[in-house]
């Protein structure tokens, strides 16, 4: 970096520059771990002294470390190429209707409290409410090192059982919805897209309010032209940066289109992007929610259950989240 050529070419600058702040941050942490250890080693060793902290103080110190290092340690199973990515994760309503609805506003509010625990920055991009409750779609942003590694499990069929409040005999119901993770992506040699090839229409957003979004800024959305694929976002505070989020959203859903193309999947990838009707039902699901007649989520992969069910949707994701990381990582290699 010190190199009096480096800064010519500002691409490559900028992310050899990204590179060494991720790498510092990584060493700012391990260091950081191995000072609480000595203090905790410290601490141990002083048990008898009835003047430092109690044995349960010291005990919860020592399970917030293993915390930090098991985080720390997960990061040895991400290996894909765009692991370190941020990630775009979009939410669709599916069968069961305003149910259904007000199913993906839980999700959609449980990954954003997931994200806070975490320490990521989320940011909410598009949402579309449903007209009784809930909402059709949305789609959010998490930015943090190594968040699409992270979520990329999470992409499926979620599926929830519950007493509907949305009904006047309080019957049991079913609801499905659907998660679409992406990493975000800057437009590269593999992805190009041409000017002609985008439709871009502006809109001021509207709704019946919410506190995910500022529904007095302005839109936009955009669609490619040759896949009919669309994205909005309505989230930033000019049309322009609007804009250019939803070129990342859309060239993110074109190379995933395209890997799924290689795959010779790219009708079943469609239906996923555009809509969840159809694929968010009964068979296809990933993780259950049950709220009643008893309470219990499990996961159908990796057979991870909590019989906590709140706690779960309230963003402790945690156990089911590093499960399939791991789980993923096995079936891979």
């Amino acid at each position: 970096m010190q190199d009096a050529d480096f800064w010519q070419n500002h691409a490559k600058a900028n992310k050899l520059n990204q590179e060494l702040a991720e790498l510092k941050e990584e060493r700012e942490k391990w260091e950081n771990i191995d000072l609480e250890i000595e203090i905790l080693k410290e601490k141990i060793g002083k048990l008898g002294n009835l003047e430092i902290e109690q044995p349960e103080e010291i005990i919860k110190k020592i399970n917030e470390t293993e915390k930090k290092v098991s985080q720390e340690e997960l990061k040895i199973f991400f290996s894909g190429p765009y692991d370190k990515n941020n990630v775009l994760l979009a939410i669709y309503s599916g069968a069961g209707g305003t149910e259904a609805q007000d199913w993906a506003e839980m999700l959609l509010r449980m990954y954003l409290r997931f994200a806070e625990r975490r320490g990521f920055k989320a940011k909410v991009l598009h949402i579309h409410e449903g007209q009784e409750a809930g909402i059709k779609n949305a789609t959010i942003e998490i930015q943090a090192s190594f968040a699409y590694g992270t979520f990329k499990g999470e992409s499926g069929v979620h599926r929830l059982v519950r007493l509907s409040p949305f009904n006047a005999n309080n019957l049991r119901h079913t609801s499905f919805a659907l998660v679409e993770v992406l990493p975000e992506m800057e437009e590269t040699g593999e992805i190009k897209i041409k000017p002609e090839d985008l439709r871009v229409d502006t809109y001021r957003s509207s709704g019946p309010g919410g506190q995910y979004v500022n529904k007095t800024e302005s839109a936009v959305r955009l669609t490619h032209l040759p896949t009919g694929l669309a994205v909005a976002c309505q989230s930033e505070r000019s049309q322009g940066a609007n804009k250019e989020t939803a070129m990342k959203m859309l060239i993110s859903r074109l190379y995933q289109l395209e890997l799924k193309k290689q795959q010779k999947e790219i009708a079943g990838l469609r239906a996923d992007i555009q809509t969840s009707e159809g694929t968010a039902e009964w068979g296809s699901q990933i993780r259950n929610y049950v709220l009643h007649p008893y309470k219990l989520v499990k996961d159908l992969r990796t057979g991870v259950e909590s019989k906590q069910p709140d706690e779960v949707l309230d963003g402790k994701l945690d156990e089911f989240v590093e499960a399939e990381i791991k789980n993923h990582k096995t079936k891979n290699t």
